[in-house]
């Protein structure tokens, strides 16, 4: 077994509702060769640089986000993909400790299969940038604004993507309007959505 990485040891000591689910989790994760990091506020478990999975927990469920989950086999369909634009990760979630004990087999299986696909060097493709759907109002802002434009081109391909989703996310055009404009600054300061 792994030596639990003591910069971890914070997430797993704090009394909250998955407390026991965590370690049990943490166990099963350890009991790989793989290295403990802490990302995103999170048990992240690597080999090399490469992130293999994660504990985290919600309201209503804890789970092991796959990095590259989407190229998992998945016959019980077990792996849930968190929204529709997520597109490598996908979780395992589970409701309760006993879920987890009961269905260690299974567990240890999918992160022997990650581990072997990050061996293999195996990865999701990507959708491009541009194959993203491009709001008619952002559209209109870029076409009436060059530096926009190529404020907005010069911006890494995963800070476009953002700014794309959450502007494709409102339903009204109004609201697409408004967080248009609201972000327009940050673009022209090549900054990400979250920056």
């Amino acid at each position: 077994m792994n030596i639990p990485n003591p910069t971890v040891n914070w997430f797993f000591d704090k009394s909250t509702k998955w407390q026991e689910a965590y370690q049990e989790l943490r166990d099963l994760a350890l009991s790989f060769d793989v290295t403990e990091e802490l990302k995103w506020g999170c048990p992240c478990y690597t080999i090399g640089k490469n992130n293999i999975f994660l504990i985290h927990g919600f309201k209503d469920y804890c789970a092991l986000l796959f990095m590259q989950g989407a190229l998992l086999k998945d016959p019980e369909k077990m792996l849930i993909q968190q929204t529709e634009n997520v597109q490598s990760a996908r979780q395992l979630r589970f409701t309760s400790v006993d879920e987890i004990v009961n269905n260690q087999s299974i567990i240890k299986a999918f992160i022997k299969e990650a581990i072997e696909l990050d061996k293999a060097g195996l990865k999701v493709t990507l959708k491009k940038t541009t194959e993203f759907k491009m709001p008619s109002e952002f559209q209109d802002a870029l076409n009436e604004m060059p530096e926009l434009k190529t404020a907005f081109e010069a911006l890494t391909p995963g800070r476009q993507r953002g700014y794309l989703l959450y502007f494709s996310s409102a339903k009204q055009s109004k609201t697409r309007t408004e967080r248009i404009e609201k972000h327009i600054p940050k673009i022209l300061d090549g900054k990400g959505l979250d920056d």
